[in-house]
């Protein structure tokens, strides 16, 4: 198999097939076993009930994932076309935190299972999402065999949930506005989540068409369906156009019409923190031409399979729009829109189908699943239509067609179609100075063929907008000669990281450098000097003021951007032990002035990139910032911590190390820690269960606990350090008392007060 580097949870020649392998919930070289239990013995007719009803009412059941079991989860039944009642093998939705806050499986919450109803093939969806993930976000899938009751329902499509962890993880930011083109009832007429006004200004008119995933924002998608339908020459300032553009290339190539380009649905919106509407891809499980009921232009009444190979992949700019599709028609009024759009097709066309790696990746796939795909006495097709729909056309509904017997014929149509050839050559880039001077003067040029105009497109970290400038081949940007066929553009650097992207177009074709731009850049990366980015603040001992996703106390760590620059983690490493200074890879990250960024220490790298692989030590230790060849960036040495306290510095970012009170992702205040350096440490205070004490004086050392009267409340607790010793309340009573702590330098005392 041609092992794409976009494609990590791919399959490689020669695996074992394996049901219950750990690792990776998305992996794709393993069949999950997912086990639900109801106590009802009538729980499919409940589920049928709750999803009649249409108010996402869930079902509590325990869940056994893999073999780890998870205990009142919240289960309905999913879908539109994939639903039916007395059916047995329906989607599921899971909410695995349903009851219990936190409660997760590697970090997820929530699991998408799709029963493949319209697929004979079992294949399209994990395919076209191991295509999708190469150009824009897209989530990870697999197969999953479900059981209810330990009765083998059947294999299933394991997808993972576009939700806010989704589009964090991808996007840098989860609280702002999201939606899902998803219509209450979907309309024949076509219009439905198609970003259009039919509905017009009120946007209470459009609560039916769009799902609001997020607290607020139909003021933000009113601004985007108002930019796009009314002035589309500047919707770049209201929609990530390029993400866009590949939503639409991956559904036009792969015929994926159970989508925008259909009856305008199955896609995600999000707003990201530039200000730009990101497209998401959604329920690709009628992909390669399983769904031909539309496509709102020349097919609008449904297109065959031998016009599916011909699906003119611009269809709403060259034919008409029968049903409003803006999104496509207003895009495509652009020229250099329209030859970014078909530069994108073939870069897919190209890496997936005409080299044929697709078709390994779908054997692969099948070798898989084959016996699961035998076992299951549900399935919609017989186990020989599920052999033969790589290859021949499988009639059930309608006629499904061979994924090959489609993609061969559609990629060698597409190869002639007019924009696709003649595109401009793009050639390897070069910078000047050799070294990223943050502030200073960047010089890129790199050779160009056959284009009429270019531009280089930069940004300054790894996630958000582009800046653009032209590229020039005049002489006087530093790209040589004139005509020589070298084109530069100098811009001023904003960081130590610079990622950037070229394209180029004549008057027939497109190209991008790199051929997956905008999700793929070039990086130019100079590494950062010595307390250019600093360790700021450390907690070992975490007594729950802040929990990890999973709801848990774990030590993490704050680190802190002082400078007036942009700085990039890339290469970057944290490490507690000097003798393995590349411990932990820092995920690529860049941090604005006066940014912090928080790593968990907590061992559990399966909840996302910010889980570094050791803990802290409570008694202390060393935790330095390097790179690989040992050059320190920053490093701090504590000694024993205790849960009221972090270490900090103060004044933030600069000072000196001291306790502080945590202030996880905030400007660290002496305010915060100015009780901690007392020799004699209580807390809290007042109290109810127990009494945290650190006696901070040379031992041998005495602690006891007097009344108010002067009597002896507990015995004499006896300790050689500075230890927490935690003296617990029963018996003691609400009241007023004294602890004291003596050595031989002398007695220390802190009055205390103990509740109900």
């Amino acid at each position: 198999m041609r092992l794409l580097r976009c494609l990590p949870l791919l399959l490689a020649l020669g695996f074992t097939v394996a049901l219950r392998a750990q690792g990776d919930f998305y992996a794709g070289d393993a069949v999950r076993e997912l086990r639900l239990y109801f106590p009802q013995a009538d729980w499919r007719t409940q589920l049928e009930a709750l999803y009649l009803a249409g108010e996402n009412g869930r079902l509590l059941g325990d869940i056994n994932i893999d073999g780890t079991l998870l205990r009142d989860v919240g289960v309905r039944f999913k879908g539109y076309s994939s639903f039916s009642t007395g059916r047995i093998k329906n989607p599921f939705n899971i909410e695995l935190d349903e009851v219990h806050s936190g409660q997760n499986y590697q970090g997820f919450e929530k699991l998408k299972l799709s029963n493949v109803t319209s697929d004979p093939s079992f294949l399209r969806e994990v395919l076209t999402y191991d295509v999708a993930r190469c150009y824009m976000p897209a989530s990870r899938s697999n197969f999953a065999n479900v059981y209810v009751n330990d009765t083998l329902l059947g294999l299933y499509t394991n997808v993972e949930e576009v939700g806010k962890d989704f589009v964090e993880q991808h996007l840098g930011a989860r609280g702002n506005s999201f939606f899902k083109g998803n219509p209450t009832t979907v309309s024949l007429t076509g219009a439905n989540s198609n970003l259009g006004q039919i509905p017009g200004a009120d946007s209470t008119a459009y609560y039916s068409l769009y799902k609001k995933e997020s607290r607020n924002g139909w003021g933000h998608l009113m601004e985007l369906i108002e930019v796009l339908n009314n002035d589309p020459d500047n919707v770049e300032q209201v929609l990530n156009v390029d993400r866009a553009l590949w939503m639409h290339a991956i559904n036009y190539t792969l015929i994926n019409f159970d989508s925008y380009v259909g009856y305008a649905q199955n896609y995600y919106l999000y707003r990201d923190n530039d200000g730009l509407w990101n497209p998401i891809l959604w329920d690709l499980n009628m992909s390669f031409a399983s769904f031909r009921l539309t496509d709102a232009s020349q097919y609008w009444n449904g297109f065959s399979i031998a016009q599916a190979i011909t699906m003119d992949p611009l269809m709403h700019h060259n034919s008409v729009s029968v049903f409003p599709r803006p999104l496509l028609r207003n895009l495509f009024q652009n020229p250099m829109y329209r030859r970014m759009y078909l530069a994108h097709i073939r870069t897919i066309v190209e890496e997936h189908f005409a080299n044929g790696s697709y078709r390994e990746r779908a054997e692969d796939y099948r070798t898989l699943i084959a016996a699961h795909v035998q076992a299951d006495t549900n399935k919609f097709f017989s186990y020989q239509q599920f052999l033969d729909n790589l290859d021949l056309p499988v009639q059930g509904i309608t006629q499904y067609p061979g994924i090959a017997q489609l993609m061969d014929q559609r990629a060698a149509w597409l190869a002639t179609y007019p924009g696709y050839a003649a595109a401009p050559s793009i050639g390897v880039a070069e910078h000047a100075p050799a070294t990223v001077q943050v502030g200073g003067q960047l010089t890129i040029t790199l050779p160009i063929a056959d284009a009429d105009t270019a531009f280089l497109a930069y940004r300054f970290n790894t996630r958000g907008a582009f800046q653009k400038t032209a590229l020039f081949d005049d002489g006087l940007h530093g790209d040589g000669g004139a005509g020589d066929g070298v084109y530069g553009a100098t811009i001023t650097a904003g960081s130590n990281l610079v990622q950037f992207y070229v394209y180029a177009e004549n008057n027939t074709a497109g190209a991008f450098s790199p051929a997956r731009a905008a999700h793929e850049t070039h990086s130019i990366q100079t590494r950062i000097a010595p307390a250019a980015l600093v360790i700021n603040e450390v907690v070992a001992s975490n007594n729950g003021q802040v929990l990890n996703e999973p709801g848990d106390a774990e030590d993490w760590i704050e680190l802190f951007n002082p400078g007036p620059n942009a700085i990039s983690t890339a290469g970057l490493y944290l490490s507690d032990d000097p003798a393995n200074s590349t411990k932990w890879a820092l995920p690529l990250r860049t941090l604005l002035p006066g940014e912090f960024l928080t790593v968990w220490a907590d061992e559990r790298g399966s909840l996302g990139e910010l889980h570094a692989n050791f803990k802290l030590s409570a008694s202390g230790e060393t935790l330095q910032l390097a790179y690989d060849d040992s050059t320190v960036i920053d490093r701090v040495s504590f000694g024993p911590q205790y849960p009221v306290s972090s270490y900090g510095r103060y004044p933030n970012g600069s000072g000196t190390f001291r306790e502080l009170s945590p202030s996880f992702g905030t400007y660290n205040r002496m305010e915060l820690g100015a009780n901690l350096d007392r020799p004699l440490l209580l807390y809290p205070n007042p109290a109810t269960t127990e009494v945290n004490v650190v006696c901070r004086v040379e031992g041998p050392l005495e602690l006891q606990v007097f009344r108010s009267d002067g009597r002896a409340a507990t015995p004499v607790y006896r300790r050689s350090t500075n230890e927490l010793v935690r003296i617990t309340t029963l018996g003691l009573g609400a009241g007023h008392y004294v602890l004291q702590c003596r050595s031989v330098n002398g007695t220390l005392q802190q009055p205390f007060i103990i509740l109900q």
